[in-house]
């Protein structure tokens, strides 16, 4: 590795954690090594801020907070740093179009989470991951201003590909619509995607982005990867999302993070 790393940013779902959403010895001890290299570690996902504070003790965590992927960056008090909110008059077909496609519809809107119903698909297991319960709502009608994600939700795949397609067609100069779970649709505005994440830590830190490693395992991660001066790929990512980044290690449910940070970043 020719220039050394300084930072390293990594998505948390599929990546830093298990599969049962378990940060292990493994990743803690790698982000502590880190640490003693002085090298720099944040993280961005998918999740809302709220859903990534059970990470910022464990890790000692004091680098911005990139939730939905960089919508909203945060410090670790939770005092925001920047919000990237989509378009009033985008809102309501974005959700339209996504409810026609069959997608259950979620929406953010600052730091509160809205559903309309509390029993939907992956409701229960988001907010036992994010540990907090949405809001339910009869309708979106009321909800605007400040909305930073809209998410389709379905467990068929096909419907998620058909929809993202049909929303970028639609909105694409207005929003970014990415997977950060097979299952999610994550809508967010344009430049809430992970590869303005690094941007914006690059600019914070004052460092080149070619000091910084990105890992991830989906096509949300991509963006990053394309960014940085070193991309890791999960091994539970796809083949395409692999092809797209510099080095490979194993899954999430074999310490693939950790055996990442020993690899290829601490051997420099």
């Amino acid at each position: 590795m020719s220039t050394p790393i300084r930072l390293v940013l990594s998505d948390v779902d599929g990546t830093l954690v298990s599969g049962s959403k378990e940060l292990t010895k493994e990743a803690v001890r790698a982000v502590q090594r880190l640490g003693d290299e002085g090298i720099l570690f944040a993280v961005t996902s998918g999740r809302p801020p709220r859903g990534l504070t059970m990470l910022i003790e464990p890790l000692t965590l004091t680098t911005p907070l990139a939730g939905f992927n960089g919508g909203l960056m945060v410090k670790p008090d939770m005092s925001i740093m920047q919000e990237l909110i989509i378009r009033d008059d985008v809102v309501a077909p974005l959700i339209e179009l996504l409810l026609a496609g069959g997608l259950s519809v979620w929406v953010y809107q600052g730091v509160e989470w809205y559903v309309l119903d509390l029993d939907g698909p992956h409701v229960a297991h988001e907010s036992d991951v994010c540990q907090f319960v949405p809001n339910e709502l009869k309708d979106f009608d009321g909800i605007r201003g400040d909305v930073v994600k809209v998410v389709g939700v379905s467990d068929d795949p096909d419907l998620i590909a058909k929809a993202t397609i049909a929303v970028n067609q639609a909105f694409t100069a207005d929003v970014s619509a990415t997977s950060s779970q097979t299952y999610y649709l994550d809508v967010t505005h344009q430049d809430a995607n992970k590869g303005k994440v690094v941007e914006f830590l690059a600019a914070t830190y004052d460092l080149e982005p070619a000091t910084i490693a990105t890992i991830g395992d989906m096509s949300n991660d991509v963006l990053m990867f394309e960014k940085a001066g070193v991309s890791i790929a999960m091994g539970n990512a796809s083949a395409d999302v692999k092809s797209q980044a510099t080095f490979t290690t194993t899954s999430n449910d074999e310490n693939g993070f950790a055996r990442a940070i020993e690899r290829f970043i601490l051997t420099q």
